[in-house]
């Protein structure tokens, strides 16, 4: 596996807030393709600024989490099965987060997606963020890759 995260190696300008390497106030969320090729995996260290009270990772920073790591399953899987040299730019159409239990930031936080269903320049992922062993949330969510002429194109 490679030391550089989808994001740094694809996106090393991204100023999004979720998973932008230039985004100096940014989550930092570095994504890699797991061992078997099937997920796409992260580990994330909370920090106290993100906590909705002492010990507990705030909601929506997991929805970001989730949303941001899910967007890259999607970029990737596109671009392995396009083969092309690089993912294309995808964005978020929808997402759905379940808050199972609270999240803890006494430690590091893993995440893993994984594409479900693609067809065109869609994709479904399914994510989920894990903490001290558990499930604290799950995610599922729909990414499409979109074209020059739209707001997003290559800005992430």
């Amino acid at each position: 596996m490679s030391d550089l995260s989808l994001q740094e190696k694809y996106s090393p300008q991204g100023a999004c807030f979720g998973c932008g390497p230039a985004n100096e106030q940014g989550l930092h969320v570095r994504s890699f393709p797991s061992a078997d090729g099937e997920h796409i995996v992260a580990e994330w260290t909370p920090a106290e600024q993100y906590e909705a009270f002492p010990g507990m990772l705030n909601g929506g920073i997991v929805g970001a989490l989730l949303d941001c790591h899910s967007n890259w399953a999607a970029a990737y899987h596109f671009m392995k099965r396009d083969r092309l040299p690089r993912p294309p730019c995808t964005v978020t159409a929808d997402y759905a987060v379940k808050l199972l239990r609270p999240t803890p930031t006494d430690g590091p936080v893993a995440l893993t997606a994984h594409v479900v269903e693609s067809n065109g320049d869609r994709a479904t992922v399914e994510a989920e963020l894990f903490a001290g062993g558990k499930t604290c949330a799950t995610c599922r969510g729909t990414f499409v890759a979109v074209r020059p002429g739209h707001p997003a194109y290559h800005r992430w």
